[in-house]
């Protein structure tokens, strides 16, 4: 079992990644991250949603399966950008409710969760990031990824929604949340006293 095991979730663009470097510099913490490069669904998904959707939620739920197993077994501390809850919880669940993933599909992808989850270690913490629909935009427009230029902002704002109401009911473990867009802990000494105070509970 890992030593200690953070989660860092959020919306695409929220800053999960700099937090997970961020932490990883100031902690040693070994960082696991998310990955979406190698999906070769991902482009046809944007693209097609209804066409791709379950393809491609069920390439990240087996990857990130594998992922989880294996750092299950590492002796150190370890933080995750993005978890294999929030394939789950949040995007296999707005494919279903927005009609782009059918009914049969999603029980499969359910029952193919619920047996995964049931064999996995939860997170000691898990750090929840927020940030409005704008300022993703405006942050994924700057790094680049070309797959993601065209996301609609309805679909942030839906992705958003089931985020904090998914956060909400999280009792797996202790929670931290932060609004990246508020609270600038890169530049703002107070601020990053106050996110180091909370993950230092923690380690």
């Amino acid at each position: 079992m890992a030593e200690r095991f953070i989660a860092v979730a959020g919306n695409i663009g929220v800053g999960k990644t700099t937090l997970v470097r961020f932490l990883t510099e100031h902690y040693g913490i070994k960082p696991v991250f998310e990955p979406f490069e190698d999906n070769p669904y991902l482009d046809d998904y944007y693209r097609d949603m209804k066409a791709w959707g379950f393809h491609s939620q069920v390439w990240f739920l087996a990857h990130k399966f594998r992922l989880h197993r294996e750092f299950q077994a590492d002796s150190g501390t370890l933080i995750q950008d993005r978890t294999i809850y929030e394939d789950a919880e949040i995007f296999a669940t707005y494919l279903h409710r927005s009609k782009r993933m059918s009914d049969r599909d999603f029980q499969t992808y359910q029952e193919l969760y619920s047996a995964m989850r049931a064999s996995l270690q939860p997170p000691d913490l898990m750090i929840y990031l927020r940030c409005s629909v704008r300022a993703i935009r405006r942050r994924v427009k700057q790094r680049g990824r070309p797959s993601e230029q065209n996301i609609p902002a309805p679909y942030l704002r839906s992705l958003n929604a089931l985020y904090e109401d998914w956060m909400e009911g999280w009792d797996a473990s202790p929670k931290i949340v932060w609004d990246t867009e508020k609270a600038d802990y890169l530049e703002d000494w107070v601020d990053r006293v106050e996110l180091q105070r909370a993950v230092e509970a923690v380690l």
